[in-house]
C-alpha cells in the first residue's frame, strides 16, 4: 500500500472516536466494533469485511503508542499541504525532509506500518476444547484430538496436559494452527474439567467430606480413608469433634512444580435414621444423663443482643 494511501485515512474517524481519547476508550471502542464486523459473525457480506479489515488497521496504529505520535504527526503534516513537492526548488509549503531529517513520506510509513509491504505471515492461530476428569487435571495426561480441516481431511493430533491444570485453562500446541506463508499458527485447547463425585479442589489444596458417625465423633476415634493417588490415610477423629470440623492431611493435594498442596478434610457427623433395641435404650439413658447441658443457651443469649 503506498504511503498517500495511508496518511490520506482518518484512523480515528474509522473508529468513530476523539483524537484526544485514551488507551482504553480506543480499546474498548474496537473490541465492540471487531464483535459486530468480524467475518465469521458476517459470512459472505463484502461490505462489513472491509470495514473490519479498516478498524484493524486502525487499531493496529492507534494502540501503539509510538506509531500513534508518528501518525499523529504525519497526518498533522498531512492535513496542512505538507506533503505537497516544492514548487521550483523552494520549500513553499513545509516538506517531511524537514520533519525527519531527510527521510520521505515512503520511508516513514514504510517504518510506521510494518514495511507498507508486510512480509510473510503465520498461519492463524486455532481453538478447540476438550474435556479431562478430575483426576486428570491433578496428575496429567495425555489428549489424542482429531481436528477437521479445510482441506477436508482430519489432522491426529497429541497434546500434553501438565498436572495441576485448572478448569478453564488453555494449553498451547505449536504449529497446528492454520497453514501460512510463513508458517502454521498454534493451536489453542481449551480445557473442561469435569467433577469428581469424592473429591474437590480450592487453589492447592485438595477437599472431600468425611462421613463420621455419632459415636465416633463424641468418643474419638482413629478413620481410615481413600485419597485421590489410591492409598489409604488415617486421621484422629478427637472426641467431641463438631460437624463441619475441618481437618488438614498435608502433602495430599495438588503438586505443581516443587510445591504441594494439602488435602482438606470436612467432618459430616452422620444421625442414624432409625434407632432400635440396645442403642435406642442406651440413647435414652443418655439423652436423660444429658439434660441438664443447654446446648442452645448461647444461641438464646445472643438472639437477645
Amino acid at each position: 500500500m503506498a504511503a498517500k494511501d495511508l496518511y490520506e485515512k482518518d484512523f480515528y474517524k474509522v473508529l468513530g472516536i476523539d483524537k484526544k481519547a485514551g488507551a482504553d476508550e480506543i480499546k474498548k471502542k474496537y473490541r465492540a466494533l471487531a464483535r459486530e464486523l468480524h467475518p465469521d459473525k458476517n459470512k459472505g457480506d463484502s461490505v462489513k469485511e472491509e470495514k473490519f479489515k479498516g478498524i484493524s488497521e486502525a487499531y493496529e496504529i492507534l494502540s501503539d503508542t509510538k506509531k500513534r505520535a508518528e501518525y499523529d504527526e504525519a497526518r498533522s503534516l498531512y492535513e496542512r499541504g505538507g506533503f505537497r513537492a516544492p514548487m521550483g526548488g523552494g520549500q513553499q509549503g513545509g516538506d517531511f525532509n524537514d520533519m525527519f531529517g531527510g527521510g520521505n513520506p515512503q520511508d516513514i510509513f514504510a517504518n510506521l506500518f510494518g514495511g507498507g509491504r508486510r512480509g510473510p505471515r503465520k498461519g492463524q492461530d486455532l481453538q478447540t476444547e476438550a474435556s479431562i476428569s478430575f483426576r486428570e487435571s491433578i496428575i496429567g495426561t495425555t489428549l489424542d484430538l482429531r481436528l477437521a480441516t479445510d482441506r477436508g481431511a482430519d489432522q491426529n493430533i497429541t497434546a500434553r496436559v501438565p498436572a495441576g491444570v485448572n478448569d478453564g485453562a488453555k494449553i498451547r500446541v505449536k504449529g497446528k494452527g492454520a497453514p501460512g506463508e510463513a508458517g502454521p499458527g498454534d493451536l489453542f485447547i481449551l480445557l473442561h474439567v469435569k467433577p469428581h463425585p469424592v473429591f474437590g479442589r480450592k487453589g492447592e489444596n485438595l477437599t472431600m467430606t468425611l462421613p463420621i458417625t455419632f459415636a465416633e465423633a463424641a468418643l474419638g476415634a482413629d478413620v481410615k480413608f481413600p485419597t485421590l493417588s489410591g492409598d489409604d490415610v488415617t486421621v484422629r477423629i478427637a472426641p467431641g469433634t463438631s460437624n463441619g470440623r475441618t481437618l488438614r492431611v498435608k502433602g495430599r493435594g495438588v503438586t505443581k512444580g516443587s510445591t504441594t498442596g494439602d488435602l482438606l478434610v470436612s467432618v459430616d457427623v452422620q444421625v442414624p435414621q432409625r434407632v432400635d433395641g440396645k442403642a435406642l435404650e442406651a440413647l435414652k439413658i443418655f439423652a436423660q444423663e444429658t439434660s441438664r447441658e443447654d446446648v442452645r443457651a448461647d444461641l438464646t443469649h445472643k438472639a437477645k443482643i
